[in-house]
């Protein structure tokens, strides 16, 4: 045997050169003519490492695609619940302007002529119309997000801060809309899944 490192001749039994004290590294043995090729196992420390991209991609919470469809929904069904609750409520306010409840009511001074409330009766339009509106605006806002259109994420931002001021089911309507669409991760996943106009 000869050192690898400087030539010199070693024993066969020796690990280390006399000469220069390289390591010495035995041969391996002749492969014999038919035989399959002795298969190595790969150090470790050479071992394949995945290839990670320069930039790693974002990460997107799917939040937003798994409740863009209730979300929708669910603003379709508050724009039913506002109009029940409005008709509720020009119900009673007609019964009250209107005496219907009795005669010690507060709104019966300042009747007009004939007995009818006139400063009061002018209001029935405009809750009529308030409600209508609201509840159009929350069918629009339902119908942006089942439809996915682009603008539809800041229209549901807006309207969600709007109903966070209506007690109890607007309160938690307003929230569950700002948590689904709010944080910055979902306007790239919303923007992702909208179709364009």
């Amino acid at each position: 045997m000869v050192c690898q490192a400087c030539g010199g001749p070693v024993g066969p039994d020796v690990k280390f050169c006399a000469h220069c004290g390289a390591q010495v590294v035995a041969a391996a043995p002749p492969q014999s003519m038919g035989a399959p090729p002795q298969q190595y196992a790969q150090p470790p420390q050479y071992a394949a490492y995945p290839q990670y991209p320069a930039y790693p991609p974002v990460m997107i919470a799917p939040r937003v695609h798994r409740h863009l469809q209730t979300l929708g929904t669910l603003w379709c069904v508050y724009a039913a619940y506002r109009v029940v609750t409005g008709l509720i409520g020009m119900f009673f306010f007609r019964m009250f302007v209107g005496h219907r409840f009795g005669g010690d009511w507060p709104m019966r001074h300042g009747m007009g002529w004939g007995g009818a409330p006139w400063p009061w009766v002018h209001l029935m339009p405009v809750i009529a119309a308030f409600t209508v509106l609201a509840a159009m605006f929350a069918v629009f806002v339902g119908y942006s997000l089942l439809t996915r259109r682009t603008w539809g994420r800041i229209l549901g931002i807006v309207a969600g801060v709007l109903v966070l001021f209506k007690p109890i089911l607007g309160t938690a309507l307003g929230i569950y809309t700002l948590w689904v669409l709010a944080p910055s991760a979902s306007g790239l996943e919303y923007d992702s899944l909208a179709e364009p106009d």
